[in-house]
């Protein structure tokens, strides 16, 4: 029986960032060390962080990259560790893992699938390492292998998958089963998508069983850089069963997760297999030996304990409050702002922004304690000094509803009693009189009067446009970030006024749909995330039907009257950007999926739809930062590219209008 204490860490990293990020690494060895962990992986690029972007190129940043490898070396004697850093050779740039041991740089392993789709843009930057190719590199004063290599460290073999590695149907720890490792390493940097931590369990526990290895799967966690939101996810799996895995959506700088591991066992369930075929010798230049005496481990008990959160049925509604929650804590705090001022209208969009503010101060705060959390935000003059998370987040969230004679009571109430329920400041404003000077000003210029028939969308947008200076005016005094309230049905058909209820620093809704944003405002009202207490107040907001009230009272205007369904929408949505499909194929789907709408209400609906979004693209090309959160994004920068001027599918929609009507008895 030969034991091993392994470990993975989370680290909450900035891009260049190198003093921080040095200092989480270094806080994460020492924990492993205090442990009596031998191997310790961490996240991938996590020297100068994943998201560097085109900074990556600038040599100043390769050299750095290489200095605090240099600084973490002596904090890694007595263990074995891989650390992730950008590494330049031979006119490319490679993402590569440094595997050190015993405090001594023994090589570099270079990752072979670059990750290119979606939110990711690795090939931008980076070579892919070309399979079973391995050279040596001079640096640091010494010449170590780099490529695709593996390290035998007293006869317990040890390999790199590096995240997009596992995710490839040729997967390299497959190569690496035949070469008789023991130990497969996996930095990550993975993204928070709905339902993705599941994949990646299977990954490791699959990665595990299939290749008869110990797994040990590392993330990163936080707001990294802006947009992507990293859960935190860590797992150690052996021989086909989890044995260890951290907690997701945590706050602090990093964590770790630890576990006993027996090599011998793999080796002999591995050897059971009779479908193994291992080969009998190794490539003598993919293994690179390294000298360092493994400690003896006494036996012990692994636990892989499940947060209670996560056993929850409302998992998606769980994930959402706590990704955006660590979303606006990094962010908040990273950018350096003082806090967030949101135009809290009484609808559900506003609502939904000021409550995850809210739920950020009470989540950080469960974690860290009062004291904990004023000294992640201490350039924040007198949080420090507060006694309660109400007056924490009175501090930090600064609300205002803005009026004017198209206003009902009904929003202003739901207003007062969600900013009220929360403990926001909250402010009341009348801008009638800013409305009516920006309408008189033109009407003298064009000689006439603006009248509802005739400029009914001009008279909309003003009032919104005129709510904008406010709140930045409000943000501007008090260092705060302004949160944009648009979700993403309405990016997706450009229901929205830019320079008005777009208006803003960050976009935290943006990505999520509008038929989910309704049903998680009725799950925070009647429950929210496990344990913390629901938001009654909430349902003043979800009695109402969702409107922008910018037409007068009498026009009893709502968002589905002059869209359609949201449900109908987003499924059209989906079927058409995320799916690709043809009108034809969308009308074939949606017809399918509801039947209680007629034939000719699901075709004005998917015309109109059509036509709005290859209107609106440079809508959604304006819109603030927005959080990732699922596969489905409209984010031009990073997910959902589309021509802002285009045919606008005038020709597809022409001719099923031609066949629907040919259809009609």
């Amino acid at each position: 029986m030969r034991l091993l204490r392994v470990a993975a860490a989370t680290l909450n990293q900035t891009p260049l960032d190198w003093d921080g990020n040095r200092a989480h690494i270094i806080a994460a060895i020492e924990e492993a060390r205090a442990e009596g962990v031998s191997v310790l992986c961490l996240p991938e690029l996590c020297i100068s962080g994943y998201g560097c972007e085109d900074a990556f190129f600038a040599p100043g940043t390769q050299a750095m990259a290489l200095t605090v490898l240099e600084e973490i070396l002596p904090y890694a004697r007595g263990m074995m560790l891989s650390v992730g850093l950008p590494l330049f050779h031979n006119k490319a740039l490679y993402n590569t893992c440094a595997f050190v041991a015993d405090g001594k740089l023994a090589g570099f392993v270079a990752k072979r699938a670059l990750s290119g789709d979606g939110i990711h843009y690795e090939p931008r930057w980076f070579k892919p390492w070309p399979a079973g190719i391995r050279t040596k590199i001079s640096v640091l004063g010494q010449e170590v292998p780099l490529g695709d290599v593996f390290f035998d460290c007293s006869g317990v073999r040890i390999g790199f998958e590096i995240c997009e590695d596992a995710w490839v149907a040729q997967r390299r720890g497959a190569e690496l089963a035949l070469n008789g490792v023991d130990l497969i390493l996996n930095p990550s940097a993975s993204h928070f998508a709905f339902g993705k931590q599941a994949v990646r369990r299977r990954l490791v526990l699959e990665g595990s069983r299939a290749f008869g290895v110990s797994y040990v799967y590392a993330n990163l966690v936080g707001n990294e850089a802006g947009r992507a939101i990293y859960d935190g996810d860590a797992l150690i799996a052996t021989a086909g069963k989890v044995v260890a895995q951290a907690r997701r959506f945590g706050f602090a700088d990093y964590a770790l997760v630890s576990a006993i591991v027996d090599i011998d066992l793999t080796r002999v369930l591995h050897a059971s297999l009779s479908s193994s075929q291992p080969r009998a010798l190794s490539a003598p230049l993919e293994c690179v030996f390294v000298r360092f005496d493994l400690p003896v481990i006494e036996p012990h008990k692994n636990e892989a304990a499940v947060e209670e959160w996560e056993l929850s049925p409302a998992i998606k509604e769980e994930e959402f409050a706590r990704a955006i929650a660590l979303g606006l804590f990094d962010y908040c705090r990273k950018s350096r702002a003082r806090g967030f001022v949101v135009s809290l209208s009484g609808g559900a969009d506003s609502a939904a922004v000021a409550c995850l503010v809210a739920l950020m101060v009470r989540l950080a705060v469960r974690e860290l304690g009062l004291d904990g959390f004023a000294e992640k935000f201490r350039h924040v003059e007198g949080l420090a000094r507060l006694i309660s998370e109400r007056e924490v987040i009175a501090a930090l969230l600064t609300t205002v509803y803005q009026a004017t004679r198209n206003s009902s009571p009904v929003t202003r109430d739901a207003a007062a009693q969600v900013a009220r329920a929360l403990g926001a400041t909250h402010l009341e404003l009348e801008i009638d009189a800013l409305v009516d000077a920006y309408v008189s000003r033109i009407q003298s210029a064009l000689g006439r009067e603006l009248e509802w028939q005739r400029d009914d969308l001009a008279l909309q947008n003003i009032q919104a446009r005129v709510r904008a200076p406010s709140v930045w005016l409000l943000a501007n005094l008090n260092s705060a970030l302004l949160l944009a309230t648009s979700n993403r049905s309405e990016a997706a058909v450009g229901y929205a006024t830019m320079d008005g209820d777009t208006a803003g620093g960050l976009s935290p809704i943006a990505g999520i749909d509008k038929a989910f944003l309704r049903r998680w405002l009725v799950w925070l009202e009647k429950g929210g995330p496990c344990g913390l207490a629901g938001i009654p107040e909430l349902r003043a907001v979800n009695v109402q039907a969702p409107t922008a009230e910018l037409r007068p009272a009498s026009a009893s205007q709502t968002d589905e009257a002059d869209l359609m369904p949201y449900e109908v929408l987003d499924a059209i949505e989906r079927s058409a950007i995320r799916d690709k499909r043809s009108p034809r194929e969308v009308l074939t789907v949606i017809r399918a999926e509801f039947p209680n709408y007629t034939r000719h209400e699901l075709w004005l609906w998917l015309d109109r739809f059509f036509r709005l979004w290859s209107r609106n693209q440079w809508k959604r090309e304006r819109y603030a930062p927005s959080f990732h959160v699922d596969d489905e994004s409209l984010d031009p920068k990073t997910w959902c590219r589309f021509p802002i001027l285009s045919g606008g599918f005038e020709r597809e929609l022409h001719e099923l209008k031609l066949e629907l009507a040919r259809a009609q008895p």
